[in-house]
């Protein structure tokens, strides 16, 4: 995937983008940051059923990183607790994990109807113990119910200030206004809680809010590129160009 590639060394910003098109690289790119930190979240990648040489085991043992100087310009000897890889899958897990148990909450309830319990002996129910648990779950889930929302939860829930998070397309599930939300929150997370972020994505709308060092997957020398100069930016440009007459 990589071996054509002229530059093999990458530098991090508090903020850094790794951008590329579908079967770019990007996402391996951060599995094997993953794997080689040994970070929470990392994924082994096994060849297939007929492969003799775990070649992802061999790419990773052939990798190597230093993580730099503290602000005394001391080296940094280990990474940050709380570090993790945080993947698209992931945070869709989680959504359907909240609309699981909304479902089963839904189906005790009618389960206890269909026993001929009445509207005062279902509110009984819902107030017992049994159901206390249950019932957090469905209040949770009713106050985020989209899956945007409940993906910036799921955030707000995982980052902890000081620790560097490797992020594979976090706007998955998001309408662009939460992708520029999302983005502004990363901003501020790095400027104020001294987080590092790596971000596999190709969202312009993430690409145009990040305050980000990126780089360009899709091209041989890696290059360091302004967003607005990146494939999928320039084709949402051209896209609305062509279509400018029709918002006037």
């Amino acid at each position: 995937m990589f071996a054509d590639k002229v530059e093999k060394s990458l530098f991090f910003k508090p903020i850094t983008v790794l951008y590329g098109n579908n079967a770019s690289g990007k996402s391996t790119v951060l599995n094997i940051m993953a794997n080689k930190l040994q970070i929470e979240g990392q994924e082994y990648a096994t060849c297939n059923q007929y492969g003799i040489v775990q070649y992802f085991t061999k790419f990773v043992d052939e990798c190597s990183y230093t993580l730099g100087e503290d602000e005394d310009g001391r080296q940094i000897g280990r990474l940050p607790r709380g570090s993790r890889y945080i993947k698209s899958e992931d945070i869709l897990y989680e959504i359907k994990k909240i609309q699981q148990e909304q479902i089963l909450g839904d189906g005790y309830i009618y389960e206890h109807i269909k026993r001929g319990m009445n509207k005062g002996q279902i509110e009984q129910l819902k107030n017992s113990d049994k159901m206390k648990k249950q019932m957090g779950f469905l209040k949770f889930a009713q106050e985020k119910y989209s899956n945007g929302e409940t993906t910036l939860q799921i955030f707000d829930d995982f980052v902890e200030p000081d620790a560097l998070y490797l992020l594979d397309e976090p706007e998955v599930s998001l309408s662009p206004a939460n992708q520029t939300f999302l983005a502004e929150k990363i901003n501020e997370m790095s400027r104020l809680l001294g987080c590092q972020f790596i971000i596999s994505t190709h969202s312009p709308f993430m690409l145009g809010t990040l305050n980000a060092k990126i780089y360009n997957l899709d091209s041989r020398e890696l290059e360091v590129t302004k967003w607005t100069g990146l494939e999928n930016v320039r084709y949402f440009y051209d896209f609305f160009e062509r279509h400018k007459k029709e918002f006037t």
